[in-house]
Formats: C-alpha cells, structure tokens, sequence
C-alpha cells in the first residue's frame, strides 16, 4: 500500500489530521504548522502537540519558514483565511508576481512553487464566499487562486459543502478546494468536465448530487494574473461561479449542484450531554432570559455609514430560540464561549424545563471531534478554537475517496 505524506498548514487543533487518520491508514502527516498571529498565547498548538506530539510541528509565523525546511510530500492540506489576494508586486528579478504581504494564500503558493518540492495532491478549505469575493469584482479572489494553480500544473475541482446535507450534526457550509498535479493519475483521468463535476470526481464521489438539467457555465480563465487581479469580475451582478466545478488547462466548467443523500442525519439533541453533568455556569439565569429573547428577536437599528455618514435601517429578522434538538445545529462561530446574551450562541432547553448554552464538549462533537480534544484551556478558547475548525466528517469522506484512487 503506498503512503501519503502530509503537510498540514494553519493546522488549528488538528481537524484534518483526524480526519484523514480516520480514512485510511495511508495519510501519515510529516510536518504541521500553526501559529496564532498577534498573541503570546498559542493554545491551539500547545493542544496540537498535546494530542499528537511535537515531533514534525511548527508553531511559528508561515512566512518565516524555509521552503527547504518543509519535508517533502504528496499532500497539502490547511484551510486558509479568506483575504484580499489581489496581486500586488511584480518581482522585477524574477518576472513573477507577488500577493500582498500577510496573505496567507500567497503563502500556499510560495510553498508550491519549487518544482521539486510540489506535492501531487492539495486539499483546501475555505468559507463559501470565497467565490463571490470582492463584492465589486465577484469571483475575482477565486479566479486568482485558479490562475496561479493553472499555472504551476494542477487542475483543480472545488464544491461548496454544509456538512448537515450529508447527516452531519452542524450546519456548516465550507468550499472544499482539491488540486492533482499533471503528473498525477487522477488529473489524467479528468475528460469530461462536466461527468466530473455530477459524478466522477473525488468530491462527486464523496458528495453525492441529485442528477437533474444542470445549468452549466464554461469559459476560460487568463493565465496573466495581473489581468485577472486588475479585471476579472468587473461589473458583473451574479457570481461567475456555482458552487461546483473543476477546472483543467484553464478551461472552467462550473455547475449548481444540490445535495442527494438520504442516510442518518445527527440531530443537536443526539450530541448533548446528561443535565447532570453540565457545569452549573452554562445554565441561564431566569433574570438573563429577557436580554436572550432581546438578542434572538426580530429588530431594527438605525445606523450611521462610518465613511459618508448617511443614515440607513439596520434589520435583521427572528432566530429560533431555543434551538432545536430535532434538527443539526446552526453553525458554531469563534464568540460563543462565555455567559453574555448573544444572537448568535447556542442556546437549548433541558428536559427539566432551564435554558442553557452548549459546553465545549458538545461544540466539539458538533465539529465531529473527540470528546475533550481542547481541553487544558478555558471554556472561552475552547468555543473560540471550535468556531474555527471544521467539521472532521468531511474531510474523512474526502480523504476516503482520495486514497482510492491515488
């Protein structure tokens, strides 16, 4: 059986670890790297090595690492923060093109870009907006990550996941980004786009989709990324691209897709925890519970625009409270540690009739993580460290298909 080596950047508490460890027994990851910019605090590489070890990983600013310095593999994983990756400089020494210092993308891409450290597989994640970002040139960040892949020989396919589609607990909607390079077989057996995009790609088989008359957009993307960064998605009003689709030799094929899955699907209700055992500071105060009806309510502001000063209406409509145990749970965002009413928390009712909010336990199982993986930090750094991860179940179905077929 032959090994998968994998780098792990921007590596969180190790959600694509575990999840890829869980698939198959192939993946072995040889070097991770995370680092928390602008705190002395490094809590989630300090529980990275608690759970896998030190050997292997980094905990220091990307940018200052070495190319050299990064072991040799076939797969790089990481989910990368959505930014502004226009490009900014040309290196006159070498004739390139350079992205804004701090992007983390351009980072990704330094890392790519000796020939012989290029590994034959990536495997990204990112927020869905991604593909429709900046609003003033919609698609323009997406269709630079493509240029530059294009450009150093991978083709690419991407889709636009939420987990709870496929029976997930948490309804999280994410872009799964996966890239073959030309020496790969995988990217050979890329023929027809659109098949690969509704059925025959790894994250067609991994995400299975309804086949219905597809609305199908084709066209073929600049290989000169100053053009791109400077043009691309001017004055358009819908977004160039679908939330699925591949790419090959530049010529894009970008489809609609719906989910089609019909398995067991994990409900909120199924990840609690006993009442009993629930520490009494997640509990709700019967004095609080007007301001949680407040923060949940329909309402509207009047604000003030910060750079004309023009006053404009605020609104923003009613949530569920509480939430409901019969169905997955909303997302889980990095604020929702802590005892401050706020719209965006969970918050559920027990059995005995109290409200309460979710323990880091139960935020962990909504990610499909192991019970107590972030434990050693407080309540706080544990939700803040949940909001940022992913859910594991994806990246193992992903990581299952992919080892097939490597």
């Amino acid at each position: 059986m032959k090994g998968i080596k994998v780098v792990e950047l921007f590596a969180g508490v190790g959600g694509f670890r575990i999840g890829l460890e869980k698939s198959s027994k192939k993946y072995t990851i040889v070097w991770s790297n995370q680092w928390e910019p602008g705190t002395k605090s490094q809590e989630a590489s300090d529980i990275y090595i608690k759970r896998f070890g030190g050997k292997g990983h980094s905990n220091e600013d990307i940018g200052t690492v070495k190319v050299k310095d990064i072991p040799d593999h076939d797969l790089l994983v990481g989910g990368f923060p959505c930014q502004d990756y226009s490009v900014a400089t040309t290196l006159k020494r070498s004739g390139g093109l350079e992205g804004k210092k701090g992007v983390l993308w351009w980072e990704i891409h330094r890392i790519l870009k000796p020939k012989k450290k290029r590994p034959e597989y990536l495997l990204l994640e990112n927020v869905d907006r991604l593909l429709k970002s900046p609003a003033k040139q919609k698609g323009r960040d997406f269709a630079i990550i493509l240029s530059s892949l294009n450009s150093l020989g991978y083709a690419v396919e991407w889709r636009v996941i939420n987990a709870a589609d496929y029976g997930m607990p948490q309804k999280r909607r994410r872009i799964f980004i996966l890239a073959y390079q030309k020496k790969t077989k995988i990217y050979n057996e890329i023929k027809n786009l659109i098949s690969w995009v509704a059925e025959n790609g790894i994250l067609a088989k991994a995400f299975k989709v309804k086949k219905e008359d597809f609305k199908i957009k084709e066209f073929k993307l600049s290989k000169d990324l100053l053009e791109i960064s400077d043009n691309f998605g001017k004055g358009l009003n819908i977004n160039p691209f679908e939330n699925g689709g591949v790419m090959i030799n530049g010529k894009i094929t970008t489809i609609k897709v719906s989910a089609d899955y019909s398995g067991k699907c994990i409900t909120l209700g199924e990840i609690i925890i006993n009442e009993k055992e629930v520490p009494d500071e997640f509990f709700i105060d019967v004095s609080s519970l007007k301001r949680w009806r407040y923060e949940k309510g329909a309402k509207k502001k009047e604000r003030v625009h910060k750079e004309t000063g023009v006053k404009y209406i605020f609104a923003e409509g009613k949530m569920s409270f509480p939430d409901s145990l019969d169905k997955p749970s909303r997302t889980i965002i990095t604020g929702e540690g802590g005892a401050s009413a706020s719209r965006f928390k969970h918050v559920i009712k027990t059995k005995s009739g109290k409200f309460r909010r979710l323990t880091p336990l139960e935020l962990e199982r909504l990610n499909m993580f192991p019970d107590n993986h972030t434990e050693g930090c407080s309540d706080i750094k544990r939700a803040f460290l949940m909001g940022n991860a992913l859910v594991v179940g994806a990246i193992e179905r992903i990581g299952k298909e992919l080892s097939k077929r490597d």
